[in-house]
């Protein structure tokens, strides 16, 4: 079969050696510690009231049932507004507290080298700057910084360090970039555009419109998640999916482009691990094939990579609406470092790098699980933590933040977006509340062994 258009050769030839290197798994994953409790196999399926922070959980791509096991629905929740009283909850000797309430549709949130907090209010076009902490655990400044954009999400500080002279943003039909100096809280000047992206998608029709945007840790590479048009559409046949479902690279100017990596269908979070250099995305898998496919991932994104979307699913798993296409990529797709539960909608992510929580979580990813449509029994809607070991996952991960739900299954809460605070705070925007979150810690915390 013709390779598709939408993947580069040089592509091609770098996911080829990929596919050498990762075979049907990933072989960077490290051993969990043995003391940690973790739950495996289908057990790991769980319904999202059965969430409790402390939880390890861990799937498998033996644990993956066939396609259409089970018929798909649509089971999207019913949004209640949050009961008084209500808050998410954490394990003990976390604080969970409001710290911004009465947004509109408070979507990706990132933390300034100063420690200034942006938020894209994305279908108002805005972004909103936060400030500090006042002693009922809210923001004590709170700014618009610029309005009138198309759908911005991504939001990004150039160059690196602690002094950047540009904010980046990930409008869906464009990069754009404010000129910044540490401690605006207004735009200082006329936004201008940086490149154009592929879609531009329109909220109905257009597919994916969210566009996450980071830098490589050397600061020499813009790179841009722009999510796919459709949900599986044969790439070959739909030229909308021309740079969909891929990781595009850039030079900080916009000149250079390339794809760094394919077949992701939507990785709406992404984010270099500070540690090691590498990029990480967050991604939403396709649907349609049933309640238990096909697993949200999170995982490190190699250069050259090839992730299977729409062909192929977690390694050389074919997709049964598209049997018999492109058989020569088959053993090229890479498995994912950390399977989710199906239809997480797995959102924004970020490494901890923040020192007020205990040593363990030095490093670790935490991302917001937004909640699935697509599963008779529904997940997500929490926020998860993947632990790492020197920067590698184990294919584990916990429930962190839980309890955006009442107790008969009403949803009133939906994680979105994760940043670290200034301070070590983790402040987690909510679009089900229009809130954001922040999760302190001042107690200790009970060891791995002893969480169930």
């Amino acid at each position: 079969m013709k390779i598709a258009r939408r993947l580069s050769l040089a592509v091609i030839l770098s996911a080829a050696l990929v596919g050498i290197i990762h075979s049907q798994t990933s072989k960077r994953s490290s051993a969990p510690p043995a003391s940690r409790t973790v739950i495996t196999g289908k057990a790991a399926f769980e319904d999202y009231r059965n969430q409790k922070p402390g939880t390890f959980r861990k799937i498998t791509v033996a644990d993956l049932p066939e396609p259409f096991a089970t018929d798909s629905v649509d089971n999207g929740p019913e949004l209640i507004p949050r009961p008084a009283g209500a808050l998410p909850q954490a394990l003990p000797g976390f604080k969970v507290e409001l710290y911004a309430e009465g947004l509109k549709n408070p979507r990706l949130i990132r933390t300034a080298p100063n420690g200034d907090v942006f938020l894209a209010e994305s279908y108002a076009g805005e972004i909103k700057v936060f400030r500090g902490v006042d002693a009922n655990g809210k923001a004590s400044t709170v700014e618009t910084f610029a309005t009138g954009l198309n759908k911005p999400f991504g939001i990004a500080f150039y160059p690196l360090g602690s002094d950047p002279k540009w904010i980046y943003v990930g409008n869906t039909d464009a990069v754009v970039k404010f000129p910044y100096q540490s401690g605006d809280l207004k735009s200082r000047g006329k936004v201008e555009k940086v490149v154009d992206l592929p879609g531009g998608g329109l909220l109905r029709g257009g597919g994916h419109w969210t566009r996450d945007v980071a830098f490589s840790k050397d600061g020499k590479k813009m790179l841009v998640s722009v999510g796919s048009r459709s949900n599986a559409d044969d790439a070959d046949t739909h030229p909308a999916e021309k740079h969909r479902a891929d990781v595009l690279e850039y030079n900080p100017d916009g000149s250079g482009f390339r794809v760094y990596a394919s077949g992701i269908r939507n990785a709406v979070g992404i984010a270099v691990n500070p540690t090691t250099g590498e990029l990480w995305g967050s991604v939403n898998e396709r649907d349609g094939l049933g309640d238990d496919l096909v697993p949200d991932y999170i995982t490190h994104i190699q250069d050259g990579g090839y992730y299977g979307w729409p062909w192929y699913y977690m390694g050389g798993h074919q997709d049964p609406r598209l049997k018999g296409t492109h058989p020569e990529l088959k053993d090229k797709v890479i498995t994912p470092d950390v399977l989710l539960q199906p239809h997480f909608a797995s959102l924004e992510m970020t490494f901890y790098d923040g020192h007020q929580f205990p040593s363990e979580y030095s490093g670790d990813i935490f991302a917001a699980e937004h909640g699935s449509w697509n599963r008779s029994k529904r997940s997500g809607y929490e926020v998860i933590r993947v632990p790492l070991k020197d920067g590698h996952a184990s294919g584990e991960y916990e429930d962190f933040l839980t309890g955006f739900y009442t107790a008969e299954g009403q949803v009133w809460g939906r994680p979105v977006g994760v940043t670290v605070a200034k301070d070590g705070a983790l402040l987690v925007s909510d679009d089900g509340s229009n809130s954001i979150w922040r999760v302190s810690y001042e107690g200790k915390v009970p060891s791995p062994s002893k969480r169930k």
